[in-house]
């Protein structure tokens, strides 16, 4: 799913309008967003973010999604942004739509309103999943990256493009997007406000009588480590799990830990590595007059030439040659990144190439296949070679399940907007892969 779901309102005691939406169908799991990264329209634009939704809807769960006052589509000009008002805030929401029990996560900041609200209904709270917590004010300016960003709170932009770096790297398209999101989810007066506030959940911690997980990267500098372990050792029945580096590393590790703990398996969940291909087209461009214009003969060694510099590079990245069809292949990768590392290798190979110029289109998507002696069938693979034939010679377009994978792993993306592919009904966004100097 890619589109935000329909966004309704609700009003809390103390008369705060609060933005939520739901998706899917099942088992509820209210996911509540630090104030930083809650737009509960625009997070769906955002491949870190919407990966994570994705994986509890592929999961038969129902999401519940809403913005904290302050935050995001609810009203924003709130002078009340205390422990008891974010409560306030998810009480209105479960209330509304009548959740008797359900499963609560949350991230960063979040998890001041997640620790406070399951300390107090301990009754409606089945399972609660705190990654990255934050559990008082004060964790966040303890560490020197952390009061480098408070240092930065009287330059807005200054301070949310450095959030957007540390999270997908400096310089980037993706890191100047999610700067600006940022600066739609929350305006800098409410910003320095709420990170004003003297918050301390810890004492709250305490009263959790949920099975807790937390999961913790290790690579965030802004949050350090011991805090993280002192929050663990309060909540009575709790586990951490660490994972290297940041939010945009590890992805599968991370969904596997909190699907598990939340009573799926991370095949019904859709996160098995083994189950997930990513599937590469290629075909050479103007083939038939090529063939006409050389001659059999000479045109066969121009193909040749083609199917040695394509198996070379594909053996040398880790794909599997699926099938050849004369002017192009089909192969599959169990790495997103080494898939996309495999097409640029692949177009800087045939730009090399001496003699006979190849014009290659090449199309990248992602997804569970299925796989019947040795070959693979269906949407994934049928989507892989509609968007391999959109694509130009020397082009590399993939689809957006693909770009929101790789986020943070150092390629370059041009949107190429959408399109309808043959024999589907939704739209596709296609993103070309920049890999010329």
């Amino acid at each position: 799913m890619t589109d935000a779901p329909r966004i309704q309102y609700v009003k809390t005691s103390d008369g705060v309008n609060i933005a939520f939406a739901t998706a899917g169908a099942g088992p509820p799991l209210v996911w509540v967003s630090g104030h930083v990264s809650s737009h509960v329209q625009l997070e769906w634009e955002q491949p870190v973010i919407r990966n994570g939704f994705a994986g509890v809807l592929s999961g038969g769960m129902r999401l519940v999604r809403f913005d904290a006052r302050g935050s995001g589509l609810s009203d924003r000009h709130v002078l009340d942004l205390s422990v008891k008002a974010l409560v306030r805030d998810c009480e209105a929401v479960v209330d509304q739509l009548q959740l008797d029990r359900f499963a609560l996560l949350a991230v960063e900041t979040g998890a001041i309103t997640a620790i406070a609200y399951a300390a107090l209904h301990p009754e409606r709270v089945s399972r609660l999943v705190l990654m990255n917590p934050v559990a008082r004010g004060t964790d966040v300016l303890q560490t020197p990256r952390g009061a480098a960003f408070w240092a930065m709170a009287d330059d807005w932009e200054m301070l949310t493009e450095n959030v957007a770096g540390i999270v997908f790297g400096f310089g980037y398209e993706e890191s100047k997007r999610y700067a600006a999101y940022i600066r739609a989810c929350i305006d800098q007066e409410t910003f320095k406000r709420f990170m004003s506030e003297p918050v301390d959940v810890t004492g709250q911690a305490r009263q959790i009588k949920a099975p807790t997980l937390v999961i913790r990267h290790t690579g965030l500098k802004w949050l350090s480590m011991e805090s993280t372990r002192e929050l663990v050792a309060e909540i009575p029945d709790a586990r951490l799990v660490a994972i290297e580096g940041t939010y945009t590393d590890h992805a599968d590790q991370v969904g596997r830990a909190w699907s598990e703990f939340l009573g799926g398996s991370p095949a019904a969940l859709g996160l098995a590595p083994r189950d997930v291909h990513t599937i590469l087209f290629t075909d050479v461009v103007g083939h038939t007059e090529m063939m006409q214009r050389l001659g059999d003969e000479r045109g066969r060694e121009v193909l040749r030439e083609h199917e040695r510099i394509t198996r070379e590079v594909l053996k040398a990245h880790g794909g599997t040659e699926v099938k050849t069809m004369g002017d192009g292949f089909m192969a599959s990768f169990g790495s997103v990144t080494r898939a996309v590392e495999c097409a640029v290798a692949l177009q800087r190979a045939f730009a090399e190439h001496e003699g006979e110029p190849l014009s290659v289109r090449v199309g990248l998507n992602a997804g569970e296949p299925i796989e019947e002696d040795g070959d693979l069938f269906g949407a994934t693979v049928i989507l892989a070679s509609r968007i391999a034939a959109k694509a130009e010679g020397g082009e590399i377009l993939v689809a957006d399940t693909v770009r929101g994978l790789c986020s943070g792993k150092g390629f370059l993306f041009s949107d190429r907007g959408e399109f309808v592919a043959k024999g589907f009904e939704d739209p596709v966004r296609l993103y070309e892969v920049r890999w010329r100097p």
